[in-house]
């Protein structure tokens, strides 16, 4: 192969079910031009992915943007359709599979698993060129005819397992409201002991009282923003001084801290335990911190005198559980608990909370 009619990566080879595969680091300005992508022009039977979801891309590219000094992507993983030919640098038998990858210029590539990587580096480049020389690892596939794309496909997502969103909350240093929120775990030392920092959900053997996703949604609905807002310094006072007072007020909460319940006992007898519950009183927080900034802990500290059993069918069935006893956490079941915590502790509805109970009422929801 003419190396002057063809492209050229320093790359590392490797063998896998007895077939060669290429490591290659591609500078990040080449990646649009040779990962050509257009969904309608690919038939399904030769798409090696599903269809782009455009909706990731903004949020992707402000990722590499925002974070030039530290962002991380992984490799990109490709199928070639077309001629290559790789040259090792030396015959040495410790550095035989270091050399140079050469792909014909009229090869085929193939995204496998990277292309919402690629459509943001593209737009990435648009807003920052200096981005151009940086580089990603792309693995490639030789794929005659991109007939096995597809599995290829499937075999790298097929044990693929996703992190719990608490795991993403925990792990996230850069979203100024996950920083907050684990900051409210560690120094409510209710929290701290009783916060599952893992899972989104728990069992009903669970040592634990709650998610951290669940302690992080209520924060959102606290100071009525959406994940990647700013958060301003009396909002984080804010959301510090509520959990505190909020884990005070909640009687069943300290049982469980003095040893005098179980969780389990908590989560089987009482919705204090279910994320619901805690969804709910955040949408009650926001609307005392809107209408009531200066008398806001009196209300929430009338929370201790409702009766939260599980028994109580009268305040909490249809709304935090239904016909079978079962806790439901929907949109309208936590707006349901909400509206009537609000009735409880002497709060009225608003216009469109009223309406939602009137509905409740007539057995639409």
């Amino acid at each position: 192969m003419d190396a002057t009619f063809s492209y050229n990566f320093p790359s590392i080879r490797g063998m896998q079910a007895g077939k060669e595969y290429f490591v290659a680091m591609c500078p990040l300005r080449i990646i649009p031009k040779i990962f050509l992508f257009d969904e309608e022009e690919i038939p399904p039977e030769y798409r090696a992915q599903r269809i782009l979801n455009k909706a990731r891309i903004p949020e992707m590219t402000n990722y590499i943007v925002e974070n030039q000094e530290d962002y991380v992507f992984s490799s990109i993983t490709a199928s070639i359709d077309g001629e290559i030919e790789f040259k090792p640098y030396n015959n040495d038998p410790s550095s035989k599979d270091l050399g140079q990858l050469r792909i014909s210029l009229d090869a085929r590539f193939l995204i496998n698993d990277g292309q919402h990587r690629r459509a943001a580096i593209e737009e990435a480049l648009k807003i920052s060129p200096e981005l151009g020389n940086e580089t990603i690892s792309v693995v490639f596939f030789h794929d005659e005819g991109l007939k096995k794309s597809q599995q290829i496909f499937s075999d790298l997502n097929r044990h693929a397992v996703n992190t719990t969103s608490s795991i993403g909350i925990l792990y996230d240093y850069r979203d100024r409201l996950s920083l907050i929120t684990k900051d409210v775990v560690t120094s409510t030392p209710l929290l701290s002991r009783y916060t599952d920092k893992e899972k989104v959900s728990l069992s009903k053997n669970s040592p634990k009282i709650l998610a951290l996703n669940h302690i992080f949604n209520t924060n959102l609905k606290l100071v009525g923003k959406s994940k990647g807002d700013e958060i301003t310094q009396e909002e984080e006072e804010f959301l510090k001084r509520f959990w505190l007072v909020l884990c005070d007020s909640i009687v069943e909460w300290n049982m469980v801290f003095q040893k005098q319940l179980t969780p389990r006992e908590l989560r089987a007898n009482f919705i204090v335990g279910h994320g619901v519950f805690i969804e709910a009183v955040g949408l009650v927080g926001q609307y005392l911190r809107k209408h009531y900034p200066k008398d806001w802990e009196n209300y929430i500290q009338r929370l201790s005198n409702i009766d939260w059993n599980r028994s109580n069918t009268k305040d909490w069935l249809g709304r935090a559980f239904n016909q079978n006893g079962r806790i439901q956490k929907t949109s309208s079941t936590i707006q349901l608990t909400s509206n009537k915590i609000k009735q409880l502790i002497g709060l009225p509805l608003s216009d469109a909370e009223q309406t939602l109970e009137d509905k409740f009422f007539q057995g639409v929801v």
